[in-house]
Formats: C-alpha cells, sequence, structure tokens
C-alpha cells in the first residue's frame, strides 16, 4: 500500500475518531473505507448514465403544458430573451 497524507479538520478527526471506537476500525481502514465508496458512487455516475437514469422519481410529474413541448420550435422561439 502507499501512504498519503492529507490535512483534516480536527471536528472530523474527532467524529472519525469516534466512529472509529464504535466500529472497531482504524483510522486507515475507515478512511480507505470512505474513499472507495465515494469513488465507486462518482465512477457509476460516469458509467453511461443518461440523466433519466438520474432523476426517475421526477418523470411525469408535471401536468399540463404543451403536449408538444420538445418538438415543436415555435415553443422555443422566445427562450433566453427574459
Amino acid at each position: 500500500m502507499i501512504t498519503l497524507t492529507v490535512k483534516i479538520p480536527a471536528e472530523l478527526v474527532q467524529a472519525m475518531d469516534a466512529l472509529a471506537a464504535r466500529t472497531h476500525q482504524s483510522r486507515s481502514e475507515l478512511v480507505r473505507r470512505a474513499l472507495q465508496a465515494y469513488v465507486q458512487a462518482h465512477e457509476a455516475d460516469t458509467d453511461g448514465a443518461s440523466l433519466l437514469d438520474a432523476i426517475p422519481d421526477l418523470v411525469g410529474c408535471f401536468s399540463g403544458g404543451p403536449a408538444d413541448l420538445s418538438s415543436n420550435p415555435a415553443h422555443l422561439a422566445e427562450l433566453g430573451q427574459h
């Protein structure tokens, strides 16, 4: 393994130490696991996921408006002019 030195605020170190004690893990193990989870979560964001995949709970939540909003260029005529 490679050693990495980082600067962490004192409050975060205190919270990390408390969590390490509760979970019987070292600081290093906590940081490795947290960083791994963070990197994996952000790699998943770029694995070809579409905007639709990111906001499925919002699809269909709007009612009203023109049925051809996404396909009729007339709806874009005044876009950005206000």
